[in-house]
């Protein structure tokens, strides 16, 4: 294969030498001297017509060197005619335009017998030759590669969308000698575009037609090409490419090509999940985040976790006096001060290795940097393994939030922002409730402190550690089952960059006790995402991959909420941050509650420790091991 593929490549080369710039120049020559010998013999007999001929061969050399010479000066002898566009055909005609006119003028004023329209005519042949002769370079050239690649067992390829792009994306196959495909057919909603033949490859039909042209037609790979259509349209193609066999890829969008700036080939990938989850790009109001982050010291916690890693990737950007990367794992927070130390040589992040459990040092840490916002993303997160260490979550998620709320109060921090979940609503696992349990502590501590503390609270972000999406991609890599709880549970999703920027956002908005709400989307179901994750790795669900469900894991819902009954939404400027109303929380019983919890932990009781929280979260259902049978139908 590799033998066949070489020689195809040494054929095509072959070809295109015999089109370099030195040859053309000498045909171009040669064009000239055969236009006025032809035009001539138009009018004059054979014998009339070669002494005629060689009597004016001083004007006939006169225009060949003209044209040769004003080519030269429009850079024609440098463009590679098998890669040409438009513009080089528009630059060869004012060139051949520009040097016909000198050449009749000459002819008109030293040779009489070349009378004034015999020299027009002549070099007007001469100027369409000579373009003809590169277009025919060119075409040759198409025919040819399109032969070499259709003899080398290439893919045979759909292109969605037959616009600007697409063409493009032709020219670049065409001129790419490594890429191994047969544009096949366009597929294209536009109706006038039906059966319109665009570089020799036709319109067959529109998306509702690509199932089956790409049976029909066998079609191996779907270049999805519309990178200037919504999103929702652009979802809508990939999950009908979906239901073929072919491998599908796609362009990306606008914003992304023109901040890449590279050939269009080149930024062509395969679609992912996030394609498919994708919300529209978010708009931020920078002013504001730069308002309250440029030159302030930034604490994160939990900063080399998912969250926090893009949190301090966001922060960086609005040039904060320092940013202060806080974790108890330190191969993740030394992956992250790599990567931004290269970026930002000039101003490099501190990285502190502590627990946020541990009092004395975070009062050493706050004493050192004093920092004037702290980014609460440190938790222990896991639904499961939580359920079977309660205790920890407790002294984690609970006390490790009461010390940093505690020293954010005494080191005059600005502002606190914890990052909550949407398990903390009407939670049934004790991660949930834990998380309950630090807004209500952040809640209080508003009122006691010049700190304005907040919460932002969330679903599942794509990608994240713990989530689902990395799951089921080793178990696709293993050769399956895929394993889902219950084919009717739903999850809210958003992007890791997306779930940050809007943190950040929303902190700005911040005037201290409010909760607020990221708006989430539509919810998607998890059997759904399963599905298309096996699509997407090259595999037929049910076929070559199976999804067997498994029966929901202690504390798990089959739906997750972002609100509780008793909140309300208010809305802010951003259409996508809301505030949820804060519910009073009596502060002398919560540190009562809390003392009962810091006894308990110890107790290494897992059952009472559960009571406990109950008592401390009244919505806290205790969900026993349920399996997906008992759940009732939706």
């Amino acid at each position: 294969m590799q033998d066949t593929q070489y020689d195809a490549m040494s054929s095509r080369y072959k070809i295109r030498g015999i089109f370099r710039n030195r040859n053309l120049l000498i045909f171009d020559v040669f064009i000239v001297l055969v236009s006025y010998f032809m035009v001539t013999l138009l009018i004059y007999n054979i014998y009339e017509t070669t002494d005629i001929f060689l009597k004016n061969i001083v004007a006939v050399g006169f225009t060949a060197v003209m044209f040769v010479a004003v080519l030269f000066l429009f850079h024609i002898y440098h463009t590679m005619w098998i890669f040409a566009g438009t513009r080089d055909y528009m630059r060869i005609g004012m060139a051949c335009v520009l040097a016909a006119i000198p050449s009749v003028l000459f002819n008109e004023l030293f040779y009489k017998v070349f009378f004034l329209k015999l020299s027009l005519f002549v070099v007007i042949i001469a100027g369409v030759l000579i373009t003809g002769l590169r277009m025919g370079v060119r075409a040759v050239n198409t025919l040819y590669s399109a032969k070499v690649t259709a003899d080398n067992n290439s893919k045979r390829l759909m292109i969605v969308g037959a616009g600007t792009s697409a063409t493009m994306i032709l020219k670049d196959i065409a001129r790419n000698i490594h890429l191994n495909y047969t544009v096949v057919c366009f597929v294209d909603d536009d109706p006038n575009k039906r059966n319109v033949i665009i570089n020799g490859i036709r319109v067959m039909g529109t998306r509702h037609d690509i199932v089956r042209l790409a049976k029909e037609l066998g079609i191996d790979e779907i270049m999805i090409t519309m990178p200037s259509a919504a999103l929702e349209e652009r979802k809508n193609v990939i999950e009908i490419c979906n239901e073929t066999d072919c491998t599908v890829k796609i362009m990306p969008s606008v914003d992304q090509i023109l901040y890449n700036g590279n050939d269009m080939i080149s930024q062509v990938r395969k679609v992912n999940i996030e394609d498919l989850l994708a919300r529209e790009p978010i708009k931020l109001d920078n002013t504001e985040i730069i308002d309250y982050i440029r030159n302030k010291r930034v604490l994160v916690t939990g900063g080399g976790g998912s969250i926090g890693s893009e949190l301090c990737r966001q922060i960086m950007k609005f040039k904060p006096k320092q940013l202060i990367v806080l974790d108890i794992y330190e191969n993740n927070a030394y992956d992250l001060q790599m990567e931004l130390n290269r970026k930002y040589p000039l101003n490099k992040p501190e990285v502190v290795i502590a627990s946020i459990r541990d009092m004395d040092r975070l009062e050493d840490i706050f004493g050192k940097y004093e920092p004037h916002i702290v980014f609460h993303a440190a938790a222990h997160k896991h639904v499961p393994l939580m359920e079977d260490s309660p205790g920890e979550a407790i002294k984690n998620n609970v006390f490790g939030t009461l010390n940093l709320t505690r020293c954010a109060s005494k080191y005059d921090t600005k502002k606190f922002v914890m990052i909550s979940t949407d398990k903390a609503v009407n939670p049934t696992n004790v991660m949930g409730a834990t998380k309950r349990i630090c807004e209500m502590i952040v809640q209080t501590a508003q009122h006691s402190s010049k700190t304005e503390f907040v919460c932002v609270r969330f679903g599942n972000v794509l990608g994240s550690n713990g989530s689902v999406i990395p799951l089921f991609k080793k178990q696709i890599e293993a050769g399956g089952p895929v394993t889902v709880t219950d084919r009717r549970i739903t999850r809210f999703f958003m992007t890791i960059p997306e779930a940050a920027q809007l943190v950040l956002q929303a902190a700005s908005y911040a005037k201290g006790g409010e909760i607020f709400v990221l708006d989430m989307g539509k919810p998607v179901k998890i059997y759904d995402l399963a599905k298309n994750l096996i699509r997407l790795s090259g595999f037929r669900p049910g076929v070559d991959i199976d999804i067997v469900e498994v029966g929901l894991r202690p504390g798990e819902k089959l739906y997750e909420e972002l609100l509780m009954d008793e909140e309300g939404l208010t809305n802010t400027s951003h259409n996508k941050i809301f505030i949820g109303k804060p519910i009073d929380v009596d502060r002398e019983q919560l540190v009562a509650m809390l003392s009962k919890l810091e006894t308990v932990v110890e107790s290494d009781d897992n059952e009472l420790i559960k009571d406990t929280i109950a008592k401390v979260v009244p919505t806290y259902v205790r969900n026993k091991r349920t399996s997906a049978k008992e759940m009732a139908p939706v």
